[in-house]
Formats: structure tokens, sequence, C-alpha cells
């Protein structure tokens, strides 16, 4: 297990564990996510406080293993263009570093990615006149006018969002997604040189739930909302509120990567991790405020944007039920209210 230590990385671990399986996590412990090593790492699991960028720490890493799940990874938009070089070091070196470590022990077994919806870039729409498209990048002079919805790139007209499936056309729109992408490509290439092993991309939709970062712009939006009202600020919801997106809890996503690792027969292939019922930004917000109790102020929508956002991308969960055997159970209702009164990760450049 890489990235063992992270948000969604740790509660793989623990649902390995609790399934009876000797796991062995490393994990950098960046300063961008962790202020050291978190309290919840379960003493059964072995742990390596190492950096996967370092070819000798990976090749220990993967000595004796007959399954790898990759979790590790630099998340979220970050603070702006600067991030690149730290994004493709963190995510496509380790990753190329594991790909070849695993190679030298000639490795034969199940490779579980965590991938993520940035791959999409915008979701799917459907235009009255020309179906099913994706748009273009959204121009800056739109968003500024506060147009935040694409057009139809070929007559103008409004467009319908409609959920997004596994063979849409990916179209990485930031740093962070091309950074994914990247990541899904170098572990497809590895497991065609080697038929023995089996790769299962996991395309996580937005993750949301216990032991995220607080404060820091590596995070996801769920965490930055609960970061606003802990501190007794409302919620800065950009653009308009009215973004979709696919809101899953973190036990949901953890079971997927159990399943994949540990189902009787390999789930070869690229699959959603998702709820399959679309929310607003705006509505998340809303809910989260809610539940965290009444002092916390309402939400602000903002109309502010940032270029490296997409607009609606939500997913279809079919493939995952019927090819992988997973659905999502924990309800948007319960995980949110769960979410509203867990403790946050505190991050060192916080």
């Amino acid at each position: 297990m890489t990235g063992g230590a992270g948000f969604v990385g740790s509660h793989v671990v623990d649902a390995l564990l609790d399934a009876g399986h000797a796991v062995r996590c490393l994990d950098v412990l960046h300063p961008a996510a962790h202020a050291g090593a978190p309290p919840y790492l379960r003493s059964e699991a072995e742990w390596m406080a190492a950096d996967l960028r370092d070819p000798q720490r990976a090749t220990r890493a993967v000595i004796g293993v007959d399954a790898v799940c990759h979790q590790a990874a630099m998340v979220g938009l970050g603070s702006d263009i600067t991030d690149v070089s730290d994004y493709v070091d963190h995510n496509l070196m380790g990753t190329a570093n594991l790909l070849r470590a695993l190679a030298e022990r000639s490795f034969a077994g199940r490779l579980v990615l965590a991938s993520s919806m940035v791959v999409y870039g915008e979701g799917r729409y459907r235009c009255p006149a020309h179906g099913e498209l994706t748009p273009g990048p959204r121009r800056r002079v739109d968003l500024e006018a506060g147009r935040f919805d694409p057009p139809c790139p070929r007559c103008g007209r409004g467009l319908e969002p409609v959920a997004v499936t596994e063979d849409a056309a990916t179209d990485p729109r930031n740093v962070y997604a091309a950074t994914k992408l990247a990541q899904e490509h170098l572990c497809a290439a590895f497991a065609r040189e080697r038929e023995d092993v089996a790769l299962t991309a996991l395309r996580y939709h937005n993750v949301y739930g216990p032991r995220m970062p607080r404060d820091t712009p590596y995070a996801g939006v769920a965490s930055i909302f609960r970061s606003d009202l802990e501190a007794g600020h409302p919620p800065q919801v950009f653009e308009d509120g009215a973004q979709l997106r696919d809101f899953v809890h973190v036990a949901d996503v953890a079971r997927a990567n159990l399943i994949a690792l540990a189902r009787p027969e390999p789930a070869r292939g690229v699959f959603n991790v998702a709820s399959g019922r679309p929310r607003t930004v705006g509505d998340m917000a809303q809910t989260l405020a809610r539940a965290f109790g009444t002092a916390a102020r309402a939400p602000e929508i903002t109309g502010r944007f940032r270029l490296g956002d997409v607009r609606h991308v939500f997913a279809n969960a079919d493939r995952g039920r019927r090819r992988l055997g997973f659905a999502a159970r924990v309800s948007f209702e319960a995980g949110i209210a769960e979410f509203a009164r867990a403790p946050l990760r505190e991050a060192r450049s916080s």
C-alpha cells in the first residue's frame, strides 16, 4: 500500500486489516498533508516512512508482496501553476519507481490504482440539436461575466449535463488531472508488458469523510468547507453553487479498493467509484452547514472561479456494479452528518 497514511489510503488499510490481510504501507508523510504521523495508524500494519521517489526504498517496499494498492499522490488543484514540478515529481516519478521495482521483482498479481474523475475534464453534455458531446475549456471572459455553463461548441445552445461513463474521452484541465491520467497510462503500459498483472484503475469522484486534511489548497471542497465552518466562517462557494458533482463517502471508496484487491477474479479495467447520485456544490455546503450545528454560518455564493475547475462532472456507476461488484452504501445525509462531527487532520503547512 502506497500512501497508506493518507485520507483514502488509511481507510483502505483499515478495511484490509479488518478483512485479515497482512499490509505493508509506505508513506512519505508530505507536509502539505501531514503534521507528522497521524494517530489513527494501525499498529497491525508494517509501516515504512519513506519516499516512493527513492528507487531503493521502492524496491524494498515491494519485496514479498502479492498485491499492490497505489494511493500515493499529491492531490487537488494546489496553490498555482508553480506546483507543476512537485506534482510531476511525486505523482509520475513515484509511480515510475514503483513500477520499475515491481518489474525487477517479477511481480505477478493485482495492481489497483487510485485514479480520479478529474481525468475526464468536463463531464458529458447533451445538446438538443447535436446530441451528446464534450465542450471545450471555459473562457475567462464568460466566467468573469457569470456565464458558468458551457455552451454547445457547434451551435452555442445551452447544454444538459449527463452522467459520465468510463469510456468517455479524457481531457484533463489542470496539472493534477494531467498527472492522474499519466499514472493510468504508465500502469496500463506496465500491465501490457506483464500479462500476469491485473490492473484495476478506480476513478474516484468527490470523496469526503473523516481524516481529510484541514486548511490546505490540496484538500477537497468538502474539507475546505468544513475548515471554514470550524473557524466560524461561512463556506465560500465558488461560481453560483450549481456545479454538479458526485460526493462519495470514504468508507465506500475503501470498500471498492478491498473488492478490487480481494474478489475471486480480478476486475481489469477502469471504474468510476461514486454514489451515482449527483448533488450541487451549493447543496453540499448547505447540508454540511446544517449538520455542523445551529451556530454555523450559512454558505456564501461568491461568484469567484478557478480556470482549472470544470462545471459539471458526475458519474454513471453501472460498470462498477456489473463488473466490479461495487455499489455505494453510505447515504449522502448520513455521511455528511458524520463528517460534520469528525476531526480533520492537521497539515504541517497549514
